[in-house]
């Protein structure tokens, strides 16, 4: 999908497109075993191979609103991704994001972060990926620094 066609889409119908595409893009990662899951992990992939992170996904439920530590790493990490030129969204529904990232054998706790790494081998190519930097791109174009996007329901 071209940065025009995208562009055109309904604002709706775009939330919602960008939605499922965030979803395929974490389920392939997974998949890929190019996923990194929680502040502290992220932080530190982040640290040792800046290089390696490709997309940024920060996740806010009600419970963790008024976490005054969590909200000062999400400051960094945000900082962080700005300016290593990685895009970045926001996600409201931590729960949702768990599922779709965890393994159903464990409960995922800190699912506040989550980082796409490109593999060892080289570069990963989605077109559902590419898409969501479409839609990051054109989001700071129009001063949305981290887009909000709703995960679907299942």
């Amino acid at each position: 999908m071209t940065l025009e066609e995208v562009l055109i889409e309904k604002p709706t119908e775009r939330v919602q497109c960008t939605g499922s595409a965030l979803e395929e893009v974490l389920v392939s990662a997974k998949d890929n075993d190019s996923i990194t899951v929680g502040v502290y992990e992220c932080a530190k992939v982040m640290n040792l191979d800046p290089d390696s992170v490709s997309f940024c996904v920060l996740a806010m439920d009600e419970e963790f609103e008024c976490d005054i530590a969590l909200q000062i790493h999400f400051t960094l990490i945000q900082s962080f991704c700005f300016d290593n030129d990685i895009s970045i969204v926001r996600v409201s529904d931590m729960q949702r994001l768990a599922e779709i990232v965890g393994d159903k054998a464990e409960q995922l706790e800190d699912a506040h972060c989550v980082l796409i790494t490109n593999p060892a081998d080289g570069s990963w190519e989605d077109p559902a990926l590419e898409k969501l930097h479409l839609f990051c791109e054109e989001s700071r174009r129009l001063n949305d620094w981290v887009p909000e996007i709703s995960l679907p329901e299942r």
